[in-house]
């Protein structure tokens, strides 16, 4: 399968091309408004500079679609009115709404289109195969905490843009936050959700973000989820990342590095495979090209995105209130 690389300036570009080259895809083109930009990730992973966006789709099998909010809209539509399935970064868009015009068209087309959102892959798949076997039970709470390190690391990136809310849609909430309230909802299975409360911690880097954001998320059933988003975490190289989910038989934790599993019935511990946090493009792809090729629906869709992305508005409103 060969795949067509959009908005390439991105900073997740490398993971989606290392990813690719791990899935055996190939990549037919790079494109990006940039030149450098797509003249760098040609040079690194030996492909040809496309000289417009729609050269880039005339030879490609799926679109990985990058850039700014607003153009991964503008971007996705050109491809989807192409009738080429695609693979998008996130946010659709600074605000829900945003993503209306990308979910019709896709319908309208029939066309494949998915989220990269990495996180919660393995876990969830875990908490899947406990429930099919009677051995999960519902599910009292759950913790998404994904702290970076400082906003500089974006300005660093040439990709400073991520810190203007009227380009990036918000701070850590938006940017981090969608992994965690996207792995919530994915529980909560489409009941409904109420946001219980929204917390803003104060500024610590001087920009127009929000550095860090607690949410409280609860389901009908009352199932509760805490998420925890920021760029407060003291290291230019390193993070925090804890995710896990208590239920009446299994407690399962994703330390990044680790998915540890506890069982009440049988009071076992034990330790499943785990994707480091760096190579989890690779599962979104392989995933993603597997359910192409399949004719699977994708693991988080456009309406899966838009939801998490309304609930994020939400808790900025209310945030200002």
């Amino acid at each position: 399968m060969k795949l067509s690389f959009l908005g390439v300036g991105h900073w997740h570009a490398t993971m989606h091309g290392e990813a690719a080259r791990a899935a055996g895809a190939g990549i037919a083109s790079a494109w990006d408004p940039a030149p450098e930009a797509a003249a760098g990730f040609a040079d690194k992973f030996g492909c040809p500079v496309a000289p417009s966006l729609q050269a880039a789709l005339e030879h490609a099998d799926l679109a990985v679609v990058m850039g700014r909010p607003f153009e991964i809209v503008e971007r996705g539509l050109q491809v989807i009115a192409a009738g080429l399935p695609l693979l998008l970064e996130k946010p659709l868009g600074i605000s829900a709404d945003a993503a209306d015009a990308l979910i019709a068209a896709a319908q309208r087309k029939g066309v494949f289109a998915a989220m990269a959102l990495p996180h919660g892959m393995a876990m969830l798949a875990a908490l899947h195969d406990l429930d099919a076997a009677g051995r999960r039970g519902p599910v009292s709470h759950s913790h998404f905490r994904l702290i970076n390190g400082p906003p500089q690391r974006y300005v660093d990136d040439g990709v400073a843009w991520v810190l203007d809310p009227a380009i990036g849609g918000g701070g850590a909430l938006r940017n981090l936050g969608i992994h965690g309230i996207n792995a919530f909802l994915m529980l909560a299975a489409g009941q409904e959700v109420e946001i219980t409360s929204a917390s803003f911690g104060r500024p610590l880097h001087g920009t127009k973000v929000e550095d860090y954001a607690a949410i409280v998320l609860r389901a009908a059933d009352g199932m509760l989820g805490l998420i925890e988003a920021g760029y407060t975490f003291a290291s230019m190289k390193r993070g925090l990342f804890e995710w896990r989910v208590s239920a009446a038989n299994a407690t399962l934790s994703d330390l990044g590095d680790r998915l540890a599993l506890s069982t009440l019935d049988d009071e076992k511990q034990t330790d499943l495979p785990a994707t480091p946090i760096a190579r989890r493009y690779h599962d979104v792809m392989a995933d993603t090209l597997q359910r192409l090729a399949a004719g699977r629906p994708p693991a988080v869709s456009l309406a899966d995105a838009r939801r998490a992305m309304a609930i994020i508005d939400r808790c900025y409103a209310l945030g200002r209130a």
